[in-house]
C-alpha cells in the first residue's frame, strides 16, 4: 500500500474527517467544500505541496503522549483516555438547558467564557442560514449568538477552517467541536504559536459519527420534503431531552413543520456516516479540556429536563468548569467515575470493534489511521464472539460496498438556497 503523500491522498483514500484543519494550516492552497455523499472535504490547488497540512491532519494519526496528567483516573484511562473528574449537570439557564442537546452544558460553558471568562470569542458550528442543509463555522462574540446555535448538528462540519480567526484575535478564545475537530486543533496549535496562545479552552462533544448531507436529504424526504429546495431549516435534536428531529419547509406555498423522534432519525442518519468514523477510536473528546455527552445510564422519564455528562480532561478544563459553576452558569455534581462506562457502553464496544476494522482494512489494502497510546486490543478481547465476527465481516462488506480500495475524488455540491418568501404557516 502506497504511503499518504499529501492532503489529496487523505481525502481520496477515505481518511478525511472533514475537520478543516488543513485549510487553516495552508489557507491559500486548501479550501473546504461540501460533497453531498462524503461530507466536508479539502479541495487542493493544483501543484500545491501540502506536507505542512499533513503534519496537522487528525485523519491519518492521533495520539497521546506517553505520560498523562498525574491525577488521571487509572480505571478510565485505558478505555476513555485521560479523565480527571466526572460530573453530571446542566445549564443553569432553563432556556439554554431546553435548547441544548442534553443539559446544554457546552452552550453554558461558551456563554460563561464570553460573559465572565474573559474570552474574545467561541469558535463553533451553526446552521448555514442561506443553505439550511449545510453547516458553517462561526466565531460567536455574544451570548445571543452562542445560544442561537444551541443543539447538535448531525451534518458535516469543519470548524477548524475557522482557526485562523482565533489565531488573529487579540485575546483568548474557546472552541466547541467533535473529537476529531479538537484533535486537529491541538495538532495545528503545535505548528502555530499564535493559535497555541489564543486557544485557551476546548470543549469536545461525544460523537458516534458524522452522517453525510445525503442522509439529511433522505430523512427530509421521508418526512415529505421531496425537493431539498423546499427545506428552510433542520434541527436534529434539542428543545427537550433528547428532543425530536424537526424539518421545516415550504409545501404548496405554506410553511410546514414535520418531526420524528431522535431515535428514529438517528437510526436513519447513522447508516450514511463517513467511513473514517467507522475506524475512529476517539468518540468522547480525549484531546479536549472538557468533554460532554449524554448520560444514558438510566431510562428517561416523560418530559424529563436535560442532563449532561461532563468529563474534565485537563487542569485547564477543571478550572474552567469550577469557574462556570461558581459564576452560576452551570449546575453540576461530581459523580462516581463508573457513570461514564455505564452511560456509553456502545462507545466502549465500538472502540474494541475498531481494532479489528483497522486490521482488516490494512490486510485488504485500505488505508487506516494510526493511533498512539490509545489502546483498543484489550477491548477487542472483551467482545462477545458474535460482536467480533460482526466487526470483521461487517468491515469486509463495507470495503466492498463502498469501493474503499479505489480513490474517491471529492465533488463540490451546490446546496439549494433558503427561500426569501414569507408563506403562510401550517402545522402538521
Amino acid at each position: 500500500m502506497s504511503p499518504i503523500a499529501g492532503i489529496e491522498d487523505v481525502a481520496a483514500r477515505n481518511l478525511c474527517t472533514g475537520c478543516g484543519t488543513c485549510a487553516f494550516v495552508q489557507p491559500g492552497e486548501i479550501r473546504m467544500i461540501d460533497d453531498v455523499d462524503q461530507g466536508r472535504r479539502p479541495l487542493v490547488a493544483r501543484g500545491a505541496d501540502t506536507t505542512r497540512a499533513l503534519d496537522a491532519c487528525p485523519g491519518i494519526a492521533m495520539g497521546h503522549p506517553s505520560s498523562h496528567p498525574v491525577d488521571s483516573d487509572p480505571d478510565l484511562l485505558p478505555d476513555w483516555g485521560p479523565v480527571l473528574e466526572v460530573w453530571e449537570g446542566h445549564a443553569a439557564d432553563p432556556d439554554i438547558r431546553f435548547r441544548g442537546s442534553s443539559g446544554g452544558v457546552a452552550t453554558a460553558l461558551a456563554v460563561h467564557c464570553l460573559t465572565d471568562g474573559g474570552m474574545r470569542g467561541v469558535l463553533h458550528t451553526a446552521a448555514d442560514p442561506t443553505a439550511p442543509l449545510l453547516n458553517r463555522t462561526v466565531l460567536s462574540r455574544t451570548r445571543e449568538e452562542v445560544v442561537s446555535a444551541a443543539g447538535s448538528r448531525y451534518a458535516p462540519a469543519s470548524p477548524c477552517d475557522g482557526l485562523g480567526v482565533v489565531a488573529a484575535e487579540p485575546g483568548p478564545c474557546a472552541m466547541i467541536g467533535k473529537p476529531c475537530d479538537i484533535a486537529g486543533a491541538r495538532r495545528a496549535a503545535r505548528l502555530d504559536p499564535r493559535l497555541d496562545e489564543r486557544l485557551q479552552l476546548t470543549v469536545g462533544i461525544f460523537c458516534a459519527g458524522t452522517p453525510s448531507t445525503r442522509a439529511t436529504i433522505e430523512l427530509a424526504a421521508r418526512l415529505g420534503f421531496d425537493d431539498p429546495g423546499q427545506i428552510t431549516s433542520v434541527r436534529y435534536r434539542g428543545n427537550g431531552w433528547p428532543g425530536d428531529a424537526e424539518v421545516r419547509g415550504i409545501v404548496d406555498g405554506q410553511v410546514v413543520t414535520r418531526r420524528t423522534s431522535y431515535e428514529d432519525s438517528w437510526g436513519q442518519l447513522q447508516s450514511r456516516r463517513q467511513w473514517r468514523c467507522h475506524v475512529c477510536i476517539d468518540h468522547t473528546g480525549e484531546f479536549a479540556d472538557i468533554a460532554v455527552g449524554d448520560p444514558w445510564y438510566r431510562t428517561l422519564g416523560p418530559g424529563e429536563a436535560g442532563s449532561s455528562l461532563i468529563l474534565v480532561r485537563t487542569p485547564r478544563g477543571r478550572a474552567a468548569l469550577a469557574e462556570a459553576i461558581a459564576a452560576g452558569h452551570v449546575v453540576a455534581t461530581r459523580v462516581d467515575p463508573s457513570l461514564l462506562p455505564r452511560s456509553q457502553p456502545n462507545l466502549r464496544r465500538t472502540r474494541g470493534a475498531v481494532w479489528a476494522r483497522i486490521l482488516v482494512s490494512r490486510l485488504l489494502g485500505v488505508a487506516a489511521p494510526r493511533y498512539t497510546n490509545m489502546p483498543a486490543w484489550h477491548l477487542w478481547l472483551s467482545l462477545s464472539p458474535r460482536d467480533k465476527a460482526r466487526s470483521v465481516v461487517g468491515t469486509v462488506r463495507r470495503i466492498r460496498r463502498r469501493s474503499l480500495r479505489r480513490r474517491h475524488q471529492p465533488t463540490e455540491w451546490v446546496a439549494p438556497r433558503a427561500t426569501t418568501t414569507s408563506p403562510s404557516p401550517r402545522s402538521e
